[in-house]
């Protein structure tokens, strides 16, 4: 998945790419307040969440994948010089 978005975005400039990671990221939000916390936090409400919770969700997709994209970008910067 991640190749495929790298391949889609070759042209995407660095203002646009801000301008979609801010959009994304308040749209996850948004979704993310219309639970409840013991909807988010509590294990078994949603059964497609094999043992986790939907809070779980939320957090690797987003604070965890960001510190990841972070990490990465730092490295290829690095590689750059």
């Amino acid at each position: 998945m991640n190749v495929e978005f790298w391949k889609k975005h070759q042209k995407t400039s660095l203002e646009e790419a801000k301008n979609l990671l801010e959009k994304s990221h308040k749209e996850v939000l948004e979704l993310a307040e219309k639970f409840t916390s013991e909807e988010l936090f509590s294990k078994g409400v949603y059964k497609w969440t094999v043992g986790s919770t939907l809070g779980s969700y939320f957090v690797s997709s987003t604070s965890s994948h960001y510190d990841w994209a972070i990490k990465k970008l730092k490295a290829h910067q690095k590689n750059c010089k």
